[in-house]
C-alpha cells in the first residue's frame, strides 16, 4: 500500500541517528531524541498558492513536533505541510 498526500502535504520517513556518542556512549532507545532528519517518500500536488519545492528522495530537516505520524504495512511515517520543512539536506 503507498500514500498519496493531499495538497501541499508531504510524507517522510525519519532517518535513524547514530545510537553511539562521538565519546562511545551507546544510548538506549528512551534517551535518543526525536530525529529531525527524514526521507522524502511522496510528494502532494500543490494547494491553490503553495508550489512544491521537496522531491522524492529528497533528505529534510522539519520542525520538531510537526505532522502527524502514521503506520502504514509496518512502517512508521509522518505525514507533514511542506511549510514545516525547514531545509533540504544537500
Amino acid at each position: 500500500m503507498s500514500l498519496k498526500p493531499l495538497f501541499d502535504r508531504v510524507v517522510i520517513r525519519n532517518i535513524e541517528t547514530e545510537e553511539v556518542t562521538k565519546g562511545g556512549i551507546l544510548l538506549t532507545s528512551a534517551s535518543k531524541e526525536k530525529p529531525q532528519m527524514a526521507e522524502v517518500l511522496s510528494v502532494g500536488p500543490g494547494a491553490k498558492d503553495v508550489e512544491m519545492v521537496v522531491k522524492v528522495g529528497d533528505k529534510v530537516v522539519y520542525q520538531k513536533y510537526a505532522g502527524t505520524e502514521v503506520k502504514i504495512d509496518g512502517q512508521e511515517v509522518i505525514v507533514i505541510k511542506q511549510n514545516d520543512i525547514l531545509a533540504i539536506v544537500e
